[in-house]
Protein backbone atom coordinates (compact mmCIF):
# COMPACT_ATOMS: atom_id res chain seq x y z
CA UNK A 1 0.00 0.00 0.00
CA UNK A 2 2.93 2.37 0.42
CA UNK A 3 4.01 1.99 -3.20
CA UNK A 4 0.18 3.08 -4.16
CA UNK A 5 0.21 5.65 -2.24
CA UNK A 6 3.75 7.07 -3.06
CA UNK A 7 2.41 6.75 -6.81
CA UNK A 8 -0.42 8.61 -6.16
CA UNK A 9 1.51 11.31 -4.13
CA UNK A 10 3.93 11.64 -6.88
CA UNK A 11 1.58 12.26 -9.93
CA UNK A 12 -0.10 14.73 -7.40
CA UNK A 13 3.29 16.23 -7.14
CA UNK A 14 3.68 16.23 -11.07
CA UNK A 15 0.43 18.40 -11.76
CA UNK A 16 1.55 20.83 -9.16
CA UNK A 17 4.63 21.13 -10.73
CA UNK A 18 3.71 21.27 -14.48
CA UNK A 19 0.62 24.14 -13.36
CA UNK A 20 3.56 26.11 -11.67
CA UNK A 21 6.23 26.15 -14.47
CA UNK A 22 3.33 26.32 -17.27
CA UNK A 23 2.40 29.61 -15.35
CA UNK A 24 5.94 30.66 -14.84
CA UNK A 25 6.34 30.55 -18.54
CA UNK A 26 3.30 32.16 -19.66
CA UNK A 27 3.23 35.15 -17.15
CA UNK A 28 -0.22 33.03 -15.96
CA UNK A 29 -2.28 32.68 -18.86
CA UNK A 30 -1.59 28.87 -18.79
CA UNK A 31 -4.37 29.40 -15.69
CA UNK A 32 -6.83 30.98 -17.32
CA UNK A 33 -10.11 29.80 -17.07
CA UNK A 34 -10.49 29.48 -20.95
CA UNK A 35 -7.37 27.44 -21.23
CA UNK A 36 -7.92 25.43 -18.32
CA UNK A 37 -11.39 24.57 -19.41
CA UNK A 38 -10.14 24.04 -23.64
CA UNK A 39 -7.35 21.25 -21.85
CA UNK A 40 -10.41 19.52 -19.28
CA UNK A 41 -12.47 19.68 -22.88
CA UNK A 42 -9.25 17.53 -24.84
CA UNK A 43 -8.38 15.21 -21.77
CA UNK A 44 -11.33 12.89 -21.99
CA UNK A 45 -11.05 10.93 -25.68
CA UNK A 46 -7.14 10.05 -24.73
CA UNK A 47 -8.49 9.49 -20.44
CA UNK A 48 -11.17 6.67 -22.11
CA UNK A 49 -8.70 4.73 -24.10
CA UNK A 50 -6.20 4.92 -21.16
CA UNK A 51 -8.12 3.38 -18.85
CA UNK A 52 -9.31 0.37 -21.31
CA UNK A 53 -5.28 0.62 -22.03
CA UNK A 54 -5.45 -0.09 -18.26
CA UNK A 55 -8.14 -2.41 -17.83
CA UNK A 56 -6.33 -5.07 -20.50
CA UNK A 57 -2.96 -4.74 -18.94
CA UNK A 58 -4.58 -5.68 -15.77
CA UNK A 59 -5.18 -8.62 -16.73
CA UNK A 60 -1.62 -9.68 -17.18
CA UNK A 61 -0.42 -12.04 -19.68
CA UNK A 62 1.05 -9.67 -21.77
CA UNK A 63 -2.40 -7.88 -21.72
CA UNK A 64 -2.76 -4.87 -23.48
CA UNK A 65 -5.15 -3.28 -26.10
CA UNK A 66 -3.40 -1.51 -29.25
CA UNK A 67 -7.04 -1.28 -31.01
CA UNK A 68 -8.52 1.43 -28.98
CA UNK A 69 -7.59 4.58 -31.47
CA UNK A 70 -8.69 2.09 -34.23
CA UNK A 71 -11.65 0.99 -32.42
CA UNK A 72 -12.73 4.60 -31.34
CA UNK A 73 -12.60 5.91 -35.03
CA UNK A 74 -14.29 2.73 -36.41
CA UNK A 75 -17.43 3.58 -33.71
CA UNK A 76 -18.02 7.24 -35.00
CA UNK A 77 -17.29 6.33 -38.84
CA UNK A 78 -19.55 3.24 -39.10
CA UNK A 79 -22.37 4.83 -36.74
CA UNK A 80 -22.33 8.15 -38.80
CA UNK A 81 -22.72 6.39 -42.30
CA UNK A 82 -25.94 3.86 -40.60
CA UNK A 83 -27.48 6.93 -38.48
CA UNK A 84 -26.89 9.86 -41.22
CA UNK A 85 -28.42 7.45 -44.01
CA UNK A 86 -31.68 7.77 -42.37
CA UNK A 87 -31.52 10.70 -40.22
CA UNK A 88 -30.54 14.17 -40.37
CA UNK A 89 -28.21 16.02 -38.38
CA UNK A 90 -29.89 19.55 -39.22
CA UNK A 91 -33.41 18.78 -39.41
CA UNK A 92 -33.57 15.82 -36.67
CA UNK A 93 -30.61 16.40 -34.66
CA UNK A 94 -31.78 15.31 -31.23
CA UNK A 95 -32.99 11.72 -32.78
CA UNK A 96 -29.83 12.00 -34.67
CA UNK A 97 -27.75 12.75 -31.68
CA UNK A 98 -29.38 9.55 -29.55
CA UNK A 99 -29.18 7.11 -32.55
CA UNK A 100 -25.47 8.27 -33.20
CA UNK A 101 -24.59 7.70 -29.34
CA UNK A 102 -26.46 3.97 -28.73
CA UNK A 103 -24.83 3.09 -32.60
CA UNK A 104 -21.25 4.08 -31.49
CA UNK A 105 -21.44 1.97 -28.13
CA UNK A 106 -23.23 -0.82 -29.98
CA UNK A 107 -19.51 -0.71 -32.64
CA UNK A 108 -17.30 -0.25 -29.29
CA UNK A 109 -19.16 -3.07 -27.18
CA UNK A 110 -19.04 -5.30 -30.55
CA UNK A 111 -15.43 -4.60 -31.28
CA UNK A 112 -14.13 -4.80 -27.60
CA UNK A 113 -16.33 -8.37 -27.11
CA UNK A 114 -14.36 -9.92 -30.40
CA UNK A 115 -11.09 -8.99 -28.78
CA UNK A 116 -11.78 -10.80 -25.99
CA UNK A 117 -13.59 -13.82 -27.74
CA UNK A 118 -10.66 -14.19 -29.73
CA UNK A 119 -8.04 -13.67 -26.73
CA UNK A 120 -9.77 -15.83 -24.22
CA UNK A 121 -11.26 -18.50 -26.99
CA UNK A 122 -8.87 -19.17 -29.15
CA UNK A 123 -5.53 -18.36 -26.54
CA UNK A 124 -4.18 -15.21 -28.50
CA UNK A 125 -1.22 -13.26 -27.21
CA UNK A 126 -3.36 -9.98 -26.72
CA UNK A 127 -0.82 -7.78 -27.75
CA UNK A 128 -0.51 -9.69 -30.97
CA UNK A 129 -4.27 -9.89 -30.99
CA UNK A 130 -5.11 -6.16 -30.81
CA UNK A 131 -2.31 -5.34 -32.87
CA UNK A 132 -4.35 -7.36 -35.52
CA UNK A 133 -8.11 -6.43 -34.57
CA UNK A 134 -6.34 -2.64 -34.78
CA UNK A 135 -5.50 -3.30 -38.69
CA UNK A 136 -9.09 -4.91 -38.97
CA UNK A 137 -10.79 -2.18 -37.75
CA UNK A 138 -8.79 0.78 -39.53
CA UNK A 139 -9.66 -1.32 -43.02
CA UNK A 140 -13.22 -1.39 -42.21
CA UNK A 141 -13.48 2.29 -41.56
CA UNK A 142 -11.38 3.09 -44.13
CA UNK A 143 -14.24 0.53 -46.21
CA UNK A 144 -17.48 2.38 -44.32
CA UNK A 145 -16.37 5.59 -45.67
CA UNK A 146 -14.75 4.90 -48.77
CA UNK A 147 -11.33 6.66 -47.20
CA UNK A 148 -12.72 9.94 -46.45
CA UNK A 149 -13.89 12.16 -43.58
CA UNK A 150 -17.96 11.23 -42.71
CA UNK A 151 -20.10 14.63 -41.54
CA UNK A 152 -21.69 14.31 -38.35
CA UNK A 153 -22.27 18.38 -38.17
CA UNK A 154 -23.61 19.87 -34.59
CA UNK A 155 -26.45 18.39 -33.87
CA UNK A 156 -27.44 20.44 -30.27
CA UNK A 157 -26.81 17.42 -28.01
CA UNK A 158 -23.86 15.99 -29.46
CA UNK A 159 -22.56 19.82 -29.79
CA UNK A 160 -23.60 20.24 -26.25
CA UNK A 161 -21.92 17.45 -25.05
CA UNK A 162 -18.11 17.86 -26.88
CA UNK A 163 -18.53 21.58 -26.43
CA UNK A 164 -20.78 22.59 -23.65
CA UNK A 165 -20.34 23.56 -19.62
CA UNK A 166 -21.76 23.02 -16.92
CA UNK A 167 -20.85 25.29 -13.85
CA UNK A 168 -17.92 26.46 -16.08
CA UNK A 169 -16.80 22.77 -16.33
CA UNK A 170 -16.43 21.53 -19.95
CA UNK A 171 -19.52 18.68 -19.76
CA UNK A 172 -17.21 16.00 -21.45
CA UNK A 173 -15.18 15.91 -18.41
CA UNK A 174 -18.11 15.42 -16.24
CA UNK A 175 -18.87 12.42 -17.80
CA UNK A 176 -15.31 11.21 -18.07
CA UNK A 177 -15.02 11.82 -14.37
CA UNK A 178 -18.30 9.74 -13.47
CA UNK A 179 -17.21 6.67 -16.08
CA UNK A 180 -13.87 6.73 -14.44
CA UNK A 181 -15.59 6.70 -10.70
CA UNK A 182 -17.34 3.74 -12.13
CA UNK A 183 -15.03 2.11 -13.08
CA UNK A 184 -12.99 2.53 -10.02
CA UNK A 185 -15.86 0.92 -8.16
CA UNK A 186 -16.47 -1.71 -10.38
CA UNK A 187 -13.10 -2.71 -9.70
CA UNK A 188 -12.72 -2.47 -6.01
CA UNK A 189 -16.17 -3.39 -4.72
CA UNK A 190 -16.89 -6.37 -7.01
CA UNK A 191 -16.15 -9.98 -7.91
CA UNK A 192 -14.79 -8.78 -11.23
CA UNK A 193 -11.98 -6.95 -9.81
CA UNK A 194 -10.59 -8.79 -7.44
CA UNK A 195 -10.95 -11.91 -10.54
CA UNK A 196 -9.11 -9.26 -12.85
CA UNK A 197 -6.24 -8.09 -10.61
CA UNK A 198 -5.59 -11.93 -9.70
CA UNK A 199 -6.15 -13.36 -12.56
CA UNK A 200 -3.33 -10.63 -13.56
CA UNK A 201 -1.02 -11.48 -10.27
CA UNK A 202 -1.01 -15.17 -10.54
CA UNK A 203 -2.72 -16.71 -13.21
CA UNK A 204 -2.38 -20.52 -12.18
CA UNK A 205 -4.03 -19.45 -8.46
CA UNK A 206 -6.78 -17.98 -10.51
CA UNK A 207 -6.92 -21.07 -12.48
CA UNK A 208 -6.97 -23.48 -9.29
CA UNK A 209 -9.35 -21.17 -7.50
CA UNK A 210 -11.73 -21.59 -10.31
CA UNK A 211 -11.81 -18.24 -11.62
CA UNK A 212 -13.92 -17.78 -14.80
CA UNK A 213 -10.99 -16.47 -16.54
CA UNK A 214 -12.99 -16.57 -20.36
CA UNK A 215 -15.56 -14.57 -18.62
CA UNK A 216 -13.33 -11.98 -16.91
CA UNK A 217 -11.17 -11.54 -20.11
CA UNK A 218 -14.57 -11.10 -22.35
CA UNK A 219 -15.75 -8.40 -19.86
CA UNK A 220 -12.55 -7.26 -19.63
CA UNK A 221 -12.36 -6.03 -23.60
CA UNK A 222 -16.15 -5.52 -23.77
CA UNK A 223 -15.37 -2.37 -21.24
CA UNK A 224 -12.08 -1.60 -23.03
CA UNK A 225 -14.18 -1.55 -26.37
CA UNK A 226 -17.31 0.46 -24.56
CA UNK A 227 -14.50 3.05 -23.50
CA UNK A 228 -13.65 3.13 -26.84
CA UNK A 229 -17.12 4.03 -28.70
CA UNK A 230 -17.23 6.64 -25.54
CA UNK A 231 -14.17 8.20 -26.77
CA UNK A 232 -15.70 7.93 -30.57
CA UNK A 233 -18.69 9.80 -29.27
CA UNK A 234 -16.55 12.41 -27.84
CA UNK A 235 -14.21 13.07 -30.80
CA UNK A 236 -17.28 13.37 -32.79
CA UNK A 237 -18.91 15.76 -30.62
CA UNK A 238 -15.60 17.79 -30.45
CA UNK A 239 -15.31 17.70 -34.97
CA UNK A 240 -17.98 18.82 -37.59
CA UNK A 241 -16.95 15.05 -39.06
CA UNK A 242 -15.14 11.91 -37.97
CA UNK A 243 -12.32 10.32 -39.99
CA UNK A 244 -10.27 6.41 -39.79
CA UNK A 245 -6.87 8.03 -39.19
CA UNK A 246 -7.70 10.45 -36.12
CA UNK A 247 -5.59 10.61 -33.49
CA UNK A 248 -2.52 8.69 -34.85
CA UNK A 249 -0.30 9.37 -31.84
CA UNK A 250 -3.54 8.30 -29.25
CA UNK A 251 -1.98 4.98 -28.47
CA UNK A 252 1.16 5.96 -28.04
CA UNK A 253 -0.42 8.52 -25.11
CA UNK A 254 -2.51 6.01 -24.21
CA UNK A 255 0.40 3.55 -23.00
CA UNK A 256 2.42 6.28 -21.27
CA UNK A 257 -0.12 7.01 -19.46
CA UNK A 258 -1.09 3.95 -17.97
CA UNK A 259 2.76 3.39 -17.32
CA UNK A 260 3.17 6.58 -15.80
CA UNK A 261 -0.20 5.53 -13.73
CA UNK A 262 1.91 3.02 -12.43
CA UNK A 263 -0.38 0.07 -13.93
CA UNK A 264 2.25 -3.09 -14.04
CA UNK A 265 3.35 -4.48 -17.81
CA UNK A 266 2.98 -7.89 -15.90
CA UNK A 267 -0.53 -7.32 -14.87
CA UNK A 268 -2.22 -7.50 -11.94
CA UNK A 269 -1.46 -4.03 -10.44
CA UNK A 270 -3.66 -0.48 -11.30
CA UNK A 271 -5.35 2.24 -10.10
CA UNK A 272 -8.09 4.11 -12.18
CA UNK A 273 -7.47 7.18 -9.84
CA UNK A 274 -3.84 7.18 -11.09
CA UNK A 275 -5.03 7.27 -14.71
CA UNK A 276 -7.22 10.18 -14.67
CA UNK A 277 -3.84 12.18 -12.95
CA UNK A 278 -1.59 10.64 -15.01
CA UNK A 279 -4.04 11.87 -18.14
CA UNK A 280 -4.39 15.34 -16.68
CA UNK A 281 -0.61 14.85 -16.08
CA UNK A 282 0.27 14.79 -19.92
CA UNK A 283 -2.42 16.98 -21.09
CA UNK A 284 -0.76 19.62 -19.23
CA UNK A 285 2.32 18.91 -20.54
CA UNK A 286 1.11 19.29 -23.82
CA UNK A 287 -0.21 22.39 -22.96
CA UNK A 288 2.70 23.62 -21.54
CA UNK A 289 4.98 22.70 -24.62
CA UNK A 290 2.47 24.96 -26.99
CA UNK A 291 2.69 27.86 -25.03
CA UNK A 292 6.53 27.69 -25.06
CA UNK A 293 5.72 27.32 -29.15
CA UNK A 294 7.81 23.57 -29.31
CA UNK A 295 6.14 21.26 -32.84
CA UNK A 296 4.21 18.19 -32.16
CA UNK A 297 6.99 16.92 -33.48
CA UNK A 298 9.34 17.12 -30.76
CA UNK A 299 6.46 16.87 -28.18
CA UNK A 300 6.16 13.20 -29.41
CA UNK A 301 10.07 12.89 -29.07
CA UNK A 302 8.73 13.92 -25.23
CA UNK A 303 6.23 11.57 -24.98
CA UNK A 304 8.67 8.40 -26.53
CA UNK A 305 11.34 9.31 -23.54
CA UNK A 306 9.09 9.79 -21.17
CA UNK A 307 7.21 6.46 -21.88
CA UNK A 308 10.93 4.77 -21.75
CA UNK A 309 12.33 6.59 -18.55
CA UNK A 310 8.43 5.32 -16.68
CA UNK A 311 9.02 1.93 -18.07
CA UNK A 312 12.31 1.52 -16.67
CA UNK A 313 11.71 3.13 -13.20
CA UNK A 314 8.71 1.30 -12.89
CA UNK A 315 10.51 -1.95 -13.54
CA UNK A 316 13.18 -0.89 -11.06
CA UNK A 317 10.51 -0.52 -8.64
CA UNK A 318 8.88 -3.41 -8.99
CA UNK A 319 11.72 -5.68 -8.81
CA UNK A 320 13.60 -4.07 -6.13
CA UNK A 321 10.57 -3.46 -3.46
CA UNK A 322 7.23 -4.34 -4.40
CA UNK A 323 7.49 -8.24 -5.53
CA UNK A 324 8.75 -8.84 -1.96
CA UNK A 325 5.43 -7.26 -0.80
CA UNK A 326 3.36 -8.69 -3.59
CA UNK A 327 1.88 -10.95 -0.88
CA UNK A 328 0.76 -8.44 1.51
CA UNK A 329 -1.02 -6.51 -1.05
CA UNK A 330 -3.27 -8.86 -2.26
CA UNK A 331 -4.57 -9.81 1.72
Amino acid sequence: MRATGGQLVMLIAINVAVLALGAAISGGAFLSPFNLQSMAGQLPEIGFLAIGVMLAMCAGNGGIDLSGIALANLSGVVSAVVVGSFLSSTDQQAAYSVAFIVGALLVGLLGGTFNGLLISRLNITPILCTLGTQMLFTGLAVVASDGRAVAVGTPDLLSEIGNGLFLGVPISFLIFIGVAAFIAALLKFTPFGLWLMLMGTNPKAALYAGFPRTRVLIATYATSGLLSGLAGIIIASRNVNVKWDYGTSYLLIAILIAVMAGVRPEGGYGRVICVVLATIALQLMSSMLNFGGLSNFVRDFAWGALLLTFLAVGRYNVVGFLTPNKSKRLV
